[in-house]
């Protein structure tokens, strides 16, 4: 028999049903309605709601909800600092039953052999990942990166079954001024679904952009820029990651009326805010805590999610539609207490079920060797431009201080808490090293190395000690990348970060543990940030505004160019 057959005959009840959910109520997303109900499933497709079924394996759900599974529509797995099979420990038994993610990090660092592991990854994942193919690798033109990826290098990918389209289209100045590189990727799937990423971007310049086919944002911090994409046709992807936080500022349109054109997603989330809040499931608690009204957000987590992304079959609790579900224990608590990928019971011997892919890039990390005097800045007449840090935020501002100095050298200055931060290409191309000034981390000593570094992951380092810096990037190649804190010259708390100096070997319990005494590590320095390693992360990325840094210089994001 057929498994369309099947399924016929389990949701007319002429046979039992695999698995029947007895006792408990699903989230009808369609009316808002809690309906009581028995949920049959065969195979991998729910068959049967709002009848009575009898069934192979009946599980009593009494006094719980089921919801649709949770769609992450825009995150970067490498963040999390796992690998793919990690990742689907970690995260599916919060409910999160599908991810659509870019291996845009490991692209920038391995190119193809990266989109490849993850590809290899997915096929063997119990959550549905799903891999849009990323579409700026280098991301700029103002930086080193690891690997080129032109439109003739992701064509062979395409018609994956994992792939739905082209990644997050960052530079968005080469789609408004018709770059050819731009244009021919955008040529290429103007059929396709493309991702936007396009912060603060309004008006015709923001026409033009869409003119391009773009469907999506994640960048929006504000209601009034979400709203003016909205009403342009964009499908809005409201995030709250570890650094980024956009949540609370977009509740004003986490409506009934415009969740059809919301979703959420995470962007980059690490294991140890995962372990202490959640995942999507902690953004549908906050939003919900905040007066939003709960068919609202439970539409934007799967539903609206689904449309934005073609996913047709799933993001209802229906017959017909695939048995992603999560049973929780109210609406407003949202707490997985049982979790279905497909039709299957979320278990641990689900998860032993899977085979393993072997990891790639493990010696990524080529920097040269480098001395406390490759940190010094030279004094430059007036004021020196300095990247104003903003907690919560990726978005960066262009400071200008006076700094004092020393002899023919700038220094930090501690009472204005500006520190220095350096790029170093790790790629093993041409040795570059840049130099500047940051404010906002609040370090009194010591310094915070990172091979993750948005886009390229080149070195990047932040510290008021230039020993304690060149101490802290030395130990990165020591270890094949990762994080590293330093301070008065001793190694005080780091995470080793193989596969291509951004995911972890160890199971995620370990680098969950290892990432609290990191962070208690550099706390210890003075750091006045919540989430010190991942705001060092971003301070490379030179396209987000206003003021970067990559390992060819200081970067104007605003004016789009290399101002030191």
């Amino acid at each position: 028999m057929t498994d369309l057959a099947r399924r016929i005959d389990q949701g007319t009840g002429r046979e039992p049903a695999d698995i029947v959910l007895k006792g408990g109520r699903f989230f009808d997303l369609v009316t808002g309605e809690l309906v009581a109900s028995d949920i049959a499933i065969c195979g991998d497709t729910i068959v049967g709601t709002v009848e009575n079924y009898e069934g192979r394996e009946v599980i009593d759900i009494s006094g719980k909800i089921v919801v649709p599974g949770f769609i992450d529509t825009h995150l970067h797995i490498e963040s999390s600092l796992v690998t793919p099979h990690e990742f689907d420990r970690c995260v599916l038994p919060y409910g999160v039953t599908t991810v659509i993610c870019d291996p845009h990090e490991i692209a920038n660092v391995l190119g193809t052999e990266g989109i490849q592991f993850f590809l290899d990854s997915a096929e063997q994942t119990i959550m549905d990942i799903r891999v849009q193919l990323s579409s700026c690798v280098p991301a700029t033109h103002l930086e080193t990166s690891g690997a080129d990826l032109p439109i003739e290098r992701l064509l062979p990918f395409r018609h994956h079954p994992k792939v739905i389209g082209l990644a997050e289209f960052m530079n968005f100045p080469g789609v408004i001024h018709k770059d050819p590189i731009c244009m021919s990727k955008l040529e290429a799937f103007q059929d396709g679904h493309i991702d936007g990423h396009s912060p603060l971007l309004s008006g015709r310049d923001l026409n033009g952009y869409l003119s391009a086919r773009i469907r999506t944002d994640h960048e929006c911090t504000s209601a009034a820029e979400a709203l003016e994409k909205i009403r342009k046709g964009m499908h809005i992807l409201v995030r709250e990651g570890s650094v980024s936080k956009d949540l609370h500022a977009l509740m004003p349109i986490l409506t009934e009326r415009l969740s059809p054109f919301l979703a959420l997603c995470t962007d980059d989330r690490n294991p140890l805010d995962i372990a202490e809040q959640g995942h999507l499931d902690y953004l549908i608690r906050e939003a919900i805590r905040n007066g939003v009204e709960p068919i609202a957000v439970y539409r934007a987590a799967s539903i609206s999610a689904a449309c934005a992304f073609g996913l047709r079959d799933r993001g209802l609790v229906a017959p017909g539609w695939r048995a992603d579900l999560v049973v929780i224990d109210s609406l407003e608590n949202c707490k997985a207490g049982m979790v279905f990928a497909a039709g299957r019971r979320v278990t641990d011997e689900l998860f032993a079920s899977r085979k393993a892919v072997a990891p790639v890039g493990l010696d990524s990390v080529k920097a040269r060797e480098v001395k406390a005097a490759d940190f010094g800045v030279p004094v430059a007449e007036g004021e020196t431009p300095v990247i104003g840090v903003m907690p919560g935020k990726i978005i960066t501002e262009h400071r200008r201080y006076r700094l004092p100095t020393s002899g023919n050298q700038t220094s930090v200055d501690l009472e204005n808490d500006v520190i220095k931060v350096a790029v170093i290409e790790r790629h093993g191309k041409n040795g570059n090293h840049a130099n500047g000034f940051v404010q906002g981390f609040g370090l009194k000593k010591g310094a915070i190395a990172s091979t993750v570094g948005h886009d390229s992951h080149n070195i990047c380092v932040v510290g008021v000690s230039e020993e304690d810096m060149a101490l802290a990037a030395n130990r990165l190649g020591e270890i094949k990348g990762g994080f590293v804190v330093v301070e008065d010259g001793k190694v005080t708390g780091e995470i080793p970060l193989p596969v291509a100096g951004l995911m972890s070997l160890e199971p995620y319990e370990s680098v969950r543990d290892t990432l609290h005494h990191l962070r208690q590590a550099a706390y210890a320095l003075g750091t006045t940030l919540e989430e010190p390693f991942l705001q060092v992360a971003f301070l490379p990325l030179p396209v987000i505004p206003h003021l970067k840094i990559s390992d060819k210089g200081m970067v104007d994001v605003d004016q789009f160019k290399l101002i030191g």
